[in-house]
């Protein structure tokens, strides 16, 4: 059973935010401190170089070994939930973020500042998921959009915070205040948490996907790597390629066992319903446009404008700003007149927005830079939480615990393979342009071009965006459907894809 938190009961005549808000808030703060470390950590790399007397190669596996940990575990959110309850997992999960940050602070050589952020990744992998599925079922249905909006917010501001925030922690106080500003944020959330978040069921104990559970965290967490060695070493070398194989073949046997299982550790099946599909396709062509701004941009104002990370940090805040409007616009639209609409709006603004971005160059003024990242932040404010209620509206309520875990674990993966894909595309346009200018002279201008053709594929990723969404429907799904019956047969409906 799927069940963790009572459907609640509530009205357009009955329900407010003032309501939800002191669990929503609890949900906001575990998950601000989770998003901004994924992000703080890549401006401190040079500072940790320099601390610890390490190679960059060490270093960037207190990157890596944090993904990774988060990947491993994600897929068991929903199983924990069920066995456990939500507030209590959620609760534990965010204390043990917090222990592991303030452990990440007292790190005395590299290699136990690996291991705290393993601590570190172990508890942020589930609070996403569980978080999500907790707010998701305290509002009404027809008020999801707008409480789902607001929780969006942290989702799309931390990762352009997190660099200011960064580089004013390391060049005004010390690299350590990186981690211990999660310990107040993680105190307030979980003191906020116990008092406020439902008390949920503790489940009786679910036939318990073994085999899932061991090939789940291999498949993504081998994934995770495989794509992130790539990055490093090209896609033939053998961390790469182990990293791939093993990943690859866990997933396809992953598959297998949870398709055929009862009780799966993840629904796939959630899959047989185009709505989801459709869905979760576009939720995934919004995290390549995501992550395409939060890496290409901060590395071209550095490497070609030659701004300082804090002045890159502060240029980046107009597609925060344009974040945090359109996702709350954005939330009550969606509950007036679904998805469609917004994302059919969010992607049009996205692929305008990579389309001004593949034109820039050393003499392009700033407040057309400045325009084109608030077009940016708008077009994600609008279609990101629209599309992530859409697809938990698209399978039934009782499943939603088990939705969530499924749609972060692929979302990582995404990242990962976006980080490694686009990275790579401009290094080689990059190489291509030089062989055609034959000078050394024009190695910027080559730099510049390639730039603009990678801003170009995200346009088009953008426009495939556009055409996806306007086949997207209202979910046709009840939320107190059941996906499969207790002999474990399939609803038809969802094999129809009309859910």
């Amino acid at each position: 059973m799927s069940t963790a938190i009572p459907e609640p009961t509530g009205s357009d005549q009955t329900f407010s935010m003032k309501k939800i808000i002191a669990p929503l808030m609890a949900v906001v703060f575990g998950m601000i401190m989770v998003i901004l470390d994924s992000t703080v950590v890549n401006v401190a790399l040079n500072k940790f170089q320099q601390e610890f007397g390490s190679t960059l190669s060490t270093i960037q596996w207190t990157i890596t070994a944090y993904t990774l940990a988060m990947s491993a575990v994600i897929p068991l959110a929903g199983w924990m939930t069920d066995r456990f309850g939500s507030k209590r997992i959620f609760l534990f999960t965010i204390a043990l973020f917090t222990i592991g940050s303030v452990l990440c602070a007292t790190a005395h050589t590299i290699d136990q500042l690996i291991v705290f952020r393993i601590i570190q990744g172990v508890g942020g992998g589930m609070i996403a998921p569980i978080g999500l599925a907790i707010i998701y079922n305290l509002a009404p249905p027809e008020k999801q959009g707008a409480v789902m909006g607001f929780l969006g917010i942290p989702m799309l501001m931390a990762p352009a915070l997190g660099p200011i925030l960064s580089g004013w922690l390391i060049e005004d106080a010390s690299w350590q205040w990186i981690f211990l500003i999660n310990a107040p944020i993680g105190i307030i959330s979980i003191l906020v948490g116990m008092k406020y978040l439902p008390a949920t069921e503790q489940n009786k104990a679910a036939d318990l996907d073994f085999r899932g559970m061991i090939l789940g965290p291999i498949a993504f967490s081998m994934l995770a790597y495989g794509v992130s060695q790539a990055g490093r070493t090209g896609w033939t070398s053998g961390p790469s390629t182990i990293g791939l194989i093993v990943g690859g073949t866990a997933l396809l046997l992953f598959i297998i066992v949870e398709l055929r299982h009862k009780q799966p550790l993840l629904e796939l099946r959630v899959f047989r319903s185009s709505d989801f599909t459709r869905g979760i396709l576009l939720m995934w062509m919004s995290q390549i446009a995501l992550f395409g701004v939060m890496i290409l941009i901060p590395v071209f104002l550095q490497s070609v404008k030659q701004y300082s990370p804090l002045d890159t940090g502060l240029i980046m805040l107009p597609h925060a700003i344009g974040s945090m409007i359109f996702i709350s616009f954005g939330g009550q639209l969606f509950d007036k007149f679904g998805a469609r609409p917004l994302v059919l709006a969010g992607m049009t603004i996205l692929a305008g927005a990579f389309f001004i971005l593949s034109k820039i160059g050393l003499d392009t003024p700033l407040t057309l830079l400045l325009l084109a990242l608030f077009m940016t932040g708008s077009g994600m404010g609008l279609s990101v939480m629209s599309l992530n209620t859409h697809v938990l509206k698209s399978a039934p309520r009782r499943l939603v615990s088990r939705v969530t875990p499924l749609t972060m674990a692929t979302l990582q993966v995404i990242t990962s393979f976006t980080v490694v894909a686009l990275t790579g595309f401009l290094t080689s346009r990059t190489t291509g342009h030089m062989a055609q200018m034959g000078q050394n002279d024009n190695k910027l201008q080559a730099v510049i071009s390639a730039y603009g053709d990678t801003f170009l594929l995200l346009s088009g990723v953008a426009i495939l965006g556009v055409a996806l969404s306007i086949i997207l429907r209202k979910p046709r799904v009840e939320a107190e459907d059941p996906l499969t019956s207790v002999s474990g047969q399939s609803d038809p409906s969802l094999m129809s894809g009309h859910g």
